[in-house]
């Protein structure tokens, strides 16, 4: 086989090459051949997408005519069609079977492996996992894209239109859900021996529509026409306790008179990239332990006779209801103590069954517990699991005080998502009382002993225990709670970690400053630039090779090209072409022409007031007011775009859309502002949008006020594709602009201890309204009714918050700084050329923000695993001891049977 010079070609290429890849067979090679020079075009007339790119020198495991083999037969065997009445949705379904069977092989001989070498585990602790669809992310990392869509040309399909019927699996509210998704993604790609857990939501986060400006919520039903990629596992299942009493029995506390509900495990396949690993992400799902009452049915009482059922599966109905009410709290702490519950049973009886003990016929030494499971908190959400992996201890296997906390504060960790006091999660007692009675004195008991060190910390002084108290006013805190039961807290970006430390948990960084540490986000470079921009991978592949796909830190090289004007100038096209492929969709969804040599301005992220859409909004109202006022002034043609989700129950944020929407309708439809500035408000965003967004913008917004934002991981996909960012020094902007350099990012507006210094000297937002004329045009005209005119007082509450209520986000003091750093982006967007190369700098300097260096970081520093480039033998090279090739059933004895799935 030649030696193949790049990683990535275009289509046109790689269908080609990929042909005479496939096999070192001469015979495979001509069959090939006459098929490629035999294909006639799609039934559709059109005409093959350019966008299918491959990953060379990755063993191609099927060629062309197997994959039209096994497609064929999925369409027959799992889907009951044929093609005169197939669907393109049954296309979808059994182009997602073929693709799954080069990941079952692979899976099995995962858990093989991990059972033989029996290394510690990692299982990270999840109510979110933002997945977005499967198909294209699977076939990327196991490098099978280009043999998947030649074989769909030649039946005339198109796979990207097959991979649209693809639902998205949005069983999270933002970035903490994505977050845990790249996470799975780069522990797999690092050969770690790990499983996410979570819940299968019946419905995930609601569905967007805009309707007449204002956001409606409809339910995500992402189940409706099943999930190819999940295996049940029904012998699986696990009781999970509610209510009950306690009661003390020959010295020890039992939970008794419980109601019992069953937790059953669905696992999907999480594929790392190009090394054969494939591990489990397992949710779990809500039944009823037993059959409907057939006494109530037989007596005609058909409703009654189910409705047990019914309200027992509620738990997993829906991701996160709204809180507002005693109800929605309740369902709220079912749902995370069912997961905790549910993960640590299934976690220690893996432990259990583990190689160590079930080939020795030894019993299971909980003392070294912690060298075989690591447990990562994704934050407060799964904290219970300190309390409940103490009564499983104490009350199933019998250990003291003493010898269960010290196993449970070396197992667990617990990484922070917030510095706003207020997300870190606050329960009832008199909720805990009724719901999990047990653990409530586990917690008081564990708050007790807690308290005595912090007496023994700090003598006389009571204000300490006042302030550190896992229990106060009658309301358990979850995130103290979190800390005191781990080894380990960690923030999400480096001003996040030290804000930390000196603020929100600054008495507990003083007692164990040893446990903190700072874990700055990462993304995963397979989905945010390998999948979602092939263009961009391509070039930056034929520069710099392929080693940056899984060591992002390579792509500082891409700085010695900065002078390269061919590459600059491919850049270039990369961007204006993929911008180009959004003017279609704004055309045909929106009704919107956009000019795609305008500068798309992008704010994709959750609608919260702290995160400023409201900032964006004032400086597009100035924009437009500017336009009007001087209509022959050279500006430069901006398109801004907004996408994001309000909570259902957050008014404020529901009524910032309606004016985002009320003042692109406004601008859009002024003849007098032309194609010089549009504005879009994206419908229902999510994953897979965010796929085709991302690699078209050219200036991403960070705006959140300084000390606000975490981390942020929207701002390092867009820095990724050649954004440029404008942004406060919040996050990890901090730490972008610590690697980019201050002259190639656009930097405004108060720092942390700015903030801090106005709130003590008094922050007085109407003095900002009252000092800039534009700015105080710009709230006249909202609150005046100029973007409502059917209802002037309309958009009333946004200007008391910002007037009235004194701007508790202070958007007024940081408006006219970013005016200003527009108004330098602006200036540099004159120059293609010299904005090209900072986007090239920006894009060199991205290699931090990978989730495989952050993984490498927790598995290290926090797990205490290693993490491994070793790739794992491919399942036709036979399981490990074997003379035979293949996956082939192997008769085992009972007694060492494995149950470790």
């Amino acid at each position: 086989m030649d030696q193949v010079k790049s990683a990535l070609k275009t289509v046109q290429q790689t269908v080609t090459d990929g042909i005479h890849d496939l096999t070192n067979s001469d015979n495979n090679k001509k069959t090939n051949q006459q098929s490629k020079s035999s294909k006639k075009p799609a039934p559709t007339a059109k005409l093959k997408a350019i966008k299918q790119i491959s990953i060379r020198g990755i063993p191609l495991l099927e060629n062309v005519q197997g994959v039209k083999k096994t497609f064929n037969r999925h369409l027959h065997f799992a889907v009951v069609k044929d093609r005169d009445v197939a669907t393109e949705r049954d296309y979808y379904q059994s182009l997602a079977y073929t693709v799954r069977d080069h990941l079952v092989g692979r899976w099995i001989r995962t858990h093989q492996h991990h059972y033989e070498t029996d290394g510690k585990r990692v299982y990270y602790l999840s109510m979110e996992f933002f997945m977005g669809r499967t198909l294209a992310n699977t076939m990327v990392n196991l490098g099978i894209e280009n043999d998947v869509d030649e074989a769909l040309y030649e039946l005339g399909l198109n796979i990207e239109e097959l991979e649209e019927f693809e639902m998205d699996a949005a069983l999270g509210n933002g970035g903490l859900g994505r977050l845990a998704a790249c996470f799975l993604d780069s522990m797999a790609t690092l050969g770690l021996a790990s499983y996410g857990y979570g819940l299968r939501y019946d419905y995930g986060i609601f569905t967007q529509k805009i309707e007449d400006g204002y956001q409606n919520e409809y339910p995500d039903d992402w189940l409706r026409y099943g999930n190819p990629w999940e295996i049940s596992r029904p012998e699986f299942l696990v009781p999970v306790q509610f209510y009950g009493k306690v009661i003390e029995e020959n010295g020890k506390m039992k939970w008794i008179e419980t109601e019992i509900i069953q937790a059953m495990p669905f696992d999907t396949p999480i594929p790392g990239y190009n090394n054969n690993v494939v591990n489990t992400l397992r949710l779990w799902s809500a039944k009823a332990p037993g059959k409907f009452n057939f006494q109530l049915f037989n007596a005609g009482d058909y409703i009654r006779a189910v409705s047990e059922q019914s309200l027992t599966e509620n738990i997993t109905r829906v991701l996160y209801p709204n809180d507002n009410f005693d109800e929605g709290k309740i369902l709220r702490l079912k749902q995370e103590y069912f997961l905790v519950s549910a993960s640590l049973q299934d976690i220690i009886r893996r432990f259990k069954i583990s190689k160590t003990y079930t080939k020795t016929g030894k019993q299971p030494d909980f003392t070294h517990f912690p060298d075989k499971a690591a447990i990562q908190l994704n934050d407060t959400h799964p904290a219970l699991s300190v309390a409940e992996l103490m009564r499983l201890l104490i009350d199933e296997e019998n250990f003291d005080w003493d010898q269960a906390f010290d196993i449970t504060k070396k197992t667990i960790a617990y990484t922070n998502h917030t510095l706003l006091p207020e997300a870190l999660e606050r329960w009832p007692i008199t909720m805990f009382e009724a719901l999990l009675p047990r653990h409530l004195q586990i917690i008081k008991e564990i708050n007790s002993r807690h308290l005595d060190l912090v007496k023994q910390k700090w003598p006389g002084d009571d204000q300490y225990c006042e302030r550190m108290s896992i229990i106060q006013d009658e309301v358990v805190n979850m995130g103290y709670l979190s800390i005191v039961g781990s080894h380990a807290v960690n923030g999400v970006a480096q001003l996040h970690s030290d804000l930390l430390k000196s603020t929100l948990f600054k008495d507990f960084y003083q007692l164990n400053p040893e446990k903190f540490q700072n874990k700055t986000n990462g993304i995963t470079p397979r989905r945010w630039i390998l999948l979602c921009n092939p263009d961009l991978s391509e070039i930056i592949a034929n520069k710099i090779g392929e080693k940056w796909i899984t060591d992002l830190s390579q792509l500082s090289q891409l700085r010695n090209f900065i002078t390269d004007e061919q590459f600059i100038r491919d850049v270039q096209r990369v961007k204006f072409e993929n911008k180009q492929r959004l003017v279609s969709m704004f055309k045909n969804d929106y009704g919107v022409d956009v000019n795609p040599n305008s500068m798309f301005d992008v704010q994709i992220k959750r609608i919260h007031e702290y995160k400023r859409q409201l900032l964006n909004c004032l400086h597009i109202i100035t924009l437009y007011n500017r336009i009007k006022d001087n209509p022959n002034t050279e500006i430069v043609p901006r398109t801004v775009i907004f996408g994001g989700k309000a909570a259902p129950g957050y008014q404020q944020a529901k009524l910032i859309i309606k004016l985002i929407c009320n003042v692109g309708r406004t601008i859009n439809n002024d003849p007098k502002i032309g194609g010089r500035l549009k504005v879009i408000f994206l419908e229902n965003y999510r994953v897979s949008l965010a796929e085709k967004i991302i690699p078209a913008v050219d200036l991403s917004e960070q705006i959140s006020l300084a000390g606000l934002e975490a981390s942020g991981t929207g701002n390092m996909k867009m820095m990724l594709n050649g954004a440029l960012t404008i942004g406060t020094l919040d996050g990890a902007n901090v730490e972008m602009d610590e690697e980019v350099g201050r002259d190639n990012i656009f930097i405004f507006g108060m720092t942390v201890e700015d903030v801090d210094a106005l709130k003590g000297k008094g922050y007085n937002s109407k003095e900002f309204y009252e000092r800039e004329p534009e700015l105080k045009r710009v709230l006249d005209q909202i609150r005046d009714g100029y973007f409502s005119p059917e209802d002037p007082n309309l958009f009333v509450d946004i200007i008391k918050s910002l007037l009235d209520y004194n701007d508790y986000y202070m958007l007024l003091a940081d408006y006219a700084e970013y005016i200003k750093a527009h108004e330098r982006a602006e200036q540099l967007f004159k120059n293609p050329i010299e904005w090209t190369k900072k986007a090239v700098l920006n894009i060199a300097a991205s290699g931090k923000f990978s989730s495989d260096r952050t993984i490498a970081q927790y598995a290290t520093e926090i797990w205490g695993v290693t993490p491994s480039d070793k790739k794992l033998p491919a399942p036709e090279e036979g399981r490990p001891g074997t003379k035979d090739e293949g996956e082939k059933l192997e008769s085992t004895q009972p007694h060492i049977r494995r149950h470790d799935y």
